[in-house]
């Protein structure tokens, strides 16, 4: 147990940094997995060593391997220097430094404390301002997670509330609706995925490292399965809810443009433009990730090029998305010109119509449609971090909000609701 701890030390800011990070694209896994393999490289140069070494002669300590740092036989009196092992994440910054240990008069390694050998490591610490950047980083990303779970776990309440209020409503049963019900399923099963796969991350990275055997079954394969189902699940659901924005998008196009088309029903047409889309990227991406980059939880990208796969039916949907929404803009305001009202009124009529369209099309991603995580650094990289985090997981709420709490006829039909059971229980309670 105490060789466990002094490695564990060793990854300790690595190991912080990661569960920090659990839903963003971050390096710091990779780190970690890295770290330990270099470990396992410094340990097996460090026992093929010892065994080919030649003793020395008379009275010394013996060479050993503490899984911290690999020591030489030591001369009694004396102090044994080595250098900083190399598997760590900082060895640049420390690989002039040693870790000494001393060696006793008797042949022993000292032991002040009476059960352990003494070890200076100072030298080989990572610096003060570098850990002290990483809390930071640290913390910074926990308060990301705190708000996009609270922003998706009041999605998800919503959305199921609104689903259950279009379903069960008979009179709101129409085209126009069941589109609308989609969207808000691919956003609450995009909730529900984002929600899992953080349970599963933090049960894989949370756990407490006891045994260095716990090392080898922590960065195993068979550990990382769930997450990696999870991660699948949830990339499939943050298609299927772009590509509902999509059927959104063309719905509403068809309606005002009208007269372009016919009156046939396109909604099986849009059942798998929304759901069956998704299915044509994820599978080949989730094939390519299983051949190439089979690591952890496929949560990294070390290859961009086979997140394009995942990324280019995104950002296609965007900017299609974008242009019918210029396009129905062009629309509505040609009309509400036409139809003679004041300056002011159609202005603001348009305003609410853009703002309405907004989280309906998803428009606000294509702010950050061309910074991607590689062109995005420092500063900028958290700004679109909690934009993006933020947007996206109230976003749900909102469209809940604007398409079924706060529409007209959704009120109308609901308030007819009350009405009647109100009636309907005066009257039971006047017979009785």
């Amino acid at each position: 147990m105490r060789d466990a701890h002094l490695f564990q030390g060793a990854l300790r800011f690595v190991h912080l940094l990661w569960v920090g990070l659990f839903s963003i694209e971050t390096c710091s896994g990779k780190v970690l997995e890295k770290t330990f393999e270099e470990w396992m490289r410094y340990k097996a140069e460090c026992l093929k060593k010892m065994e080919s070494d030649p003793y020395p002669a008379g009275l010394f300590c013996n060479r050993s391997f503490d899984m911290y740092a690999c020591w030489p036989d030591g001369t009694p009196g004396t102090t044994v220097n080595v250098s900083c092992p190399f598997y760590l994440p900082w060895f640049e910054k420390v690989k002039h430094g040693v870790v000494s240990r001393r060696c006793g008069a008797d042949g022993h390694w000292a032991l002040p404390n009476g059960t352990e050998a003494w070890r200076d490591h100072s030298q080989c610490k990572e610096e003060t301002d570098g850990a002290s950047e990483e809390e930071g980083a640290h913390q910074l990303m926990v308060s990301f997670k705190v708000i996009y779970t609270v922003g998706y776990s009041l999605s998800l309440l919503s959305l199921i509330l609104a689903l259950l209020i279009l379903t069960v409503f008979r009179k709101l049963r129409c085209t126009r609706n069941y589109i609308h019900a989609n969207l808000f399923a691919s956003f609450g099963l995009r909730a529900v995925s984002v929600i899992v796969k953080d349970s599963l991350l933090e049960k894989l990275w949370g756990k407490e490292v006891l045994q260095m055997s716990d090392w080898e079954a922590f960065l195993s394969d068979e550990a990382a399965i769930g997450c990696r189902v999870a991660q699948v699940v949830m990339q499939y659901c943050i298609l299927a809810n772009h590509y509902w924005f999509l059927v959104e998008a063309v719905y509403l196009y068809k309606l005002l443009i009208g007269a372009v088309f016919s009156e046939k029903n396109y909604y099986t047409l849009y059942l798998y433009l929304g759901w069956g889309t998704p299915v044509a990227f994820v599978v080949p991406w989730m094939v390519v990730k299983y051949l190439k980059e089979n690591t952890e939880c496929w949560a990294l990208n070390e290859n961009m090029a086979y997140w394009w796969i995942i990324r280019i039916p995104i950002l296609l949907a965007s900017i299609i998305n974008l242009l019918i929404f210029m396009q129905i803009l062009k629309v509505i305001l040609a009309k509400l010109r036409a139809s003679q009202k004041g300056y002011a009124d159609y202005k603001l009529r348009l305003a609410k119509a853009t703002l309405t369209l907004v989280p309906l099309f998803g428009i606000h991603e294509v702010v950050f449609i061309f910074a991607t995580d590689e062109q995005t650094t420092g500063v900028l990289r958290y700004v679109k971090v909690f934009f993006t985090l933020f947007l996206n997981s109230f976003q749900g709420f909102l469209v809940a909000v604007l398409y079924c709490f706060a529409n007209k006829e959704v009120k109308y039909e609901m308030k007819k609701k009350w009405q009647l059971w109100k009636l309907d229980h005066t009257a039971l309670c006047c017979t009785q």
